[in-house]
């Protein structure tokens, strides 16, 4: 080999060295970057009229594709349970348990032993007056349950508004990177860094619907949902939905009270079951929105009209007559069984008893429709009511429908449903963070390892020393035959 061929090669080792040193730099700095893929310089050797050296091919990004593919699903799956399990404190916080003073249940056994105290001294006005501020208070629960209900409902609405504007500044992101990768292809540049920051775009958009990517030409990537619904695939997917600001009970998705999603013009289902969309937050949005506030509604609206119906017997009140509210009513009217929907927030206490009313607690024991007070002692209207409580009859409505119970068992039961969802959800969540962890700790087992790279960085350090020496030893050899 010729003195300029040894020098050639020592000379591209060094530019290989160099090179590589930045590499391993990179990775060290970059080792718990999010998104950061493990960078090694491409090499290999060069025959440039039989002198050898290395030659550069470029820097490869190395990740494992299955990994981040069920890391992402998994964060989609976390994602929605968490989402779903918020949802579920909250209304247990709202509803309360049924060991609670509070809640539905609680607020019901405050009832039955006021309607008990004043039987045992029915002349006596306080506890008449007990009576109604107890029954006052068991509408008030069924009113602010309602509204609890329906602001979660409204909550959920913008919160979809919220991720869908978001969704779509993401697809936008990746489809802008995907041009950026090919053209940096197309002029021989590095795509390392590109393809880091689509990564990070990419999972941000797992987080909100479950995504699968396919590659593409010329470096670039297509995203479709884990049920089919097409993202990105050259051009970003356009997703629309309009923002309702008030919900009432009875708006919802298929009576066109509520928006619904449309992707490029076209709308697509949005129910958990069968969604396009379904498994992420945007989903469990929709869920709450659409179907889990709901059913919790239309169950706590069969409990408040199995308690308007109890109480609006003839048989509890004989004083009654048809079409006479009774002592729960709809807004002060007697209830129709055609607008059972929503009837829980409208719920309010016979105007002629209640304490913010014209208060004649009187009628607590004489009934209703009575033309004057009766006689002091007698219990017998009193009794009636607090047997309407604990009469066993089928609810009318509802999922309870067929089960007879006394009132109190309703109201448990309901109250118990919803826990029972809450320890579900809380079984999800604990189940999707544990199947998060494990695919994050395996994807981190393709990152930067900093002994090794360390280790890489020492047999740098000794390719530069050589290749450096070498070229002294030529300096030394052209400076001895200078001289002679």
């Amino acid at each position: 080999m010729s003195i300029s061929g040894a020098l050639t090669n020592a000379l591209s080792g060094l530019g290989a060295a160099a090179r590589a040193a930045e590499v391993v730099s990179s990775n060290l700095s970059n080792a718990m970057t999010e998104g950061y893929g493990r960078r090694t310089l491409s090499v290999s050797s060069q025959n440039y009229r039989a002198s050898g050296g290395v030659m550069v091919n470029g820097i490869v990004r190395h990740t494992n594709p299955v990994a981040v593919a069920e890391r992402r699903l998994a964060d989609a799956a976390f994602g929605n349970a968490d989402t779903l399990n918020r949802y579920s404190v909250r209304v247990e916080g709202l509803l309360g348990t049924p060991s609670d003073a509070s809640s539905l249940s609680g607020r019901v056994a405050a009832l039955e032993s006021a309607l008990v105290a004043a039987a045992g001294a029915p002349g006596n006005a306080l506890r008449l007056q007990g009576v109604a501020q107890a029954a006052s208070d068991l509408v008030d629960g069924f009113q602010d349950a309602s509204d609890g209900l329906q602001d979660m409902r409204e909550q959920a609405d913008r919160d979809i508004a919220v991720s869908v504007d978001r969704l779509n500044t993401l697809l936008a992101r990746t489809a802008e990177l995907n041009l950026r990768i090919s053209t940096a292809i197309n002029q021989g540049q590095d795509t390392s860094a590109l393809e880091d920051d689509r990564q990070k775009v990419v999972d941000d958009i797992s987080k909100i619907v479950p995504v699968k990517q396919a590659a593409r030409d010329r470096g670039g990537v297509a995203l479709f949902t884990a049920n089919g619904a097409i993202l990105v695939d050259g051009s970003a997917a356009r997703l629309e939905f309009q923002e309702t600001p008030t919900i009432l009970p009875h708006m919802t998705l298929d009576t066109g009270y509520l928006s619904g999603l449309t992707v490029n013009g076209l709308n697509i289902r949005t129910d958990s079951a069968s969604g396009p969309l379904s498994g992420g937050i945007l989903g469990a949005q929709f869920a709450i929105r659409d179907e889990m506030a709901t059913a919790a509604q239309a169950e706590l609206d069969a409990v408040a009209r199995d308690l308007v119906e109890r109480f609006g017997a003839t048989a509890t009140d004989p004083t009654l007559t048809p079409g006479q509210a009774g002592l729960f009513t709809d807004r002060g009217a007697a209830f129709d069984p055609a607008d059972e929907v929503g009837l829980s927030g409208r719920l309010s206490l016979n105007a002629l008893v209640a304490p913010d009313g014209a208060g004649e607690f009187w009628r607590l024991r004489d009934g209703l429709g009575a033309v004057s007070a009766g006689e002091a002692g007698n219990a017998t209207q009193l009794h009636r009511l607090s047997d309407a409580l604990s009469q066993s009859r089928p609810p009318a409505s509802g999922g309870f429908s067929g089960m007879a119970a006394p009132f109190s068992a309703l109201s448990d039961r309901f109250l118990s449903l919803q826990s029972t969802s809450r320890v579900r959800s809380d079984e999800t969540l604990s189940f999707a963070a544990t199947r998060l962890a494990g695919l994050e700790a395996m994807e981190l087992t393709e990152g930067v390892d900093s002994d090794q790279e360390m280790q890489k960085l020492m047999l740098i350090e000794q390719s530069y020393a050589a290749n450096a020496r070498l070229i002294a030893t030529v300096d030394e050899m052209m400076q001895q035959l200078l001289r002679l």
